[in-house]
C-alpha cells in the first residue's frame, strides 16, 4: 500500500485509468439489459375494452332563473335583485350553504312594440320598432347535497320568485371512485380479449406499447319549467323527483408487442 502512494505521476495516472475503465466497463455491463429498450415494437395487438358502473348519485344540481320587465334599466335591476335575493334567502333557510349558489348568467335586454303604420288610400307604410322597457334576467346554478330536498326546492324557488327553472340533474359531488371502477373493468375486459387472441394466434404478449381511454356517463337531466309568475302565488307543489342510478362508462384501447 505504501508503495502505492510513493509511486510517481505516470503511475497514478496509469491508477486512475485503469479505475476509470473498470467502472465504465461495469457500468456497460449492467446496462446490456436496456439495450433496445427504446426501439418501437414490430409485432403488436390492438384490443379494446369496456367497463360500466352503477351507482346512486349524491348530489343534485338545478338552475333557475328571476326575469323582470320594466319600462325603465333600474326598474327591472331592482325587481330582478328583490326576487333573487328572495329566492337565495329561501335557499339558505332550506340549508343550503351559500357556496353551493353561483350565479351562472346576468343579462339586460331592451323589449320592443312593433307598431305597423296606419295604411291610407291602399298605401301601407311599413311598422317601426318603438322601446317598450327593459327586461332583465339572473341565473343561478344550485347543487343540493341531500338529493331528497331536490323536489321541495325545485318548488319552493318557484314560490320565491324564480319563473324558469331547468336542467336538474344527479350527478357525483366526486366521480374518481365510480369512474375507476369503470375503467378497471375496461382494462380487465381488454386483458381477457388480449390473452384470448394470443391463443389462438399462438403468439406471447410481451408488453403493454400503448394505452388509450375515453370515459363518460350517463345522467338523466330533467326538465321543469315553472310558467309564468303569476302562477307561482299560490305554494307550489313539489313534484315527485326519483333519483335513480347513473351509469358511468369507461372505454380503453390497449396495444400489446407480441412474440
Amino acid at each position: 500500500m505504501n508503495d502505492i502512494f510513493k509511486a510517481g505521476p505516470v503511475k497514478w495516472v496509469l491508477i486512475v485509468l485503469t479505475v476509470f475503465l473498470a467502472i465504465t466497463s461495469l457500468g456497460a455491463l449492467l446496462n446490456l439489459r436496456y439495450i433496445g429498450a427504446g426501439v418501437a415494437a414490430a409485432n403488436t395487438i390492438s384490443v379494446s375494452g369496456h367497463g360500466e358502473a352503477v351507482a346512486v348519485p349524491d348530489i343534485a344540481t338545478f338552475n333557475f332563473s328571476v326575469v323582470s320587465d320594466k319600462p325603465t334599466v333600474a326598474e327591472a335591476q331592482a325587481d330582478a335583485t328583490a326576487k333573487a335575493n328572495a329566492t337565495t334567502k329561501y335557499l339558505t333557510d332550506a340549508g343550503i350553504d351559500k357556496k353551493d349558489i353561483q350565479t351562472s348568467d346576468y343579462s339586460i335586454n331592451p323589449q320592443y312594440d312593433y307598431i305597423q303604420g296606419v295604411c291610407t288610400n291602399g298605401y301601407c307604410p311599413g311598422g317601426k320598432q318603438v322601446l317598450k322597457g327593459y327586461e332583465v334576467r339572473q341565473s343561478t346554478t344550485v347543487k343540493v347535497r341531500d338529493t331528497a330536498k331536490a323536489g321541495d326546492l325545485l318548488a319552493g324557488v318557484g314560490s320565491a320568485g324564480a319563473t324558469e327553472l331547468s336542467g336538474l340533474n344527479f350527478t357525483f359531488d366526486d366521480p374518481t371512485a365510480v369512474q375507476t371502477d369503470a375503467r378497471t373493468k375496461a382494462i380487465s375486459d381488454a386483458k381477457a380479449k388480449a390473452d384470448t387472441l394470443a391463443r389462438e394466434l399462438g403468439v406471447s404478449i410481451v408488453r403493454v406499447v400503448s394505452f388509450n381511454e375515453s370515459s363518460g356517463g350517463t345522467p338523466s337531466p330533467i326538465m321543469y319549467a315553472m310558467g309564468s309568475s303569476a302562477s307561482m302565488d299560490a305554494k307550489a307543489v313539489a313534484p315527485n323527483i326519483s333519483t335513480g342510478q347513473n351509469k358511468v362508462t369507461d372505454d380503453v384501447t390497449v396495444t400489446y408487442e407480441i412474440r
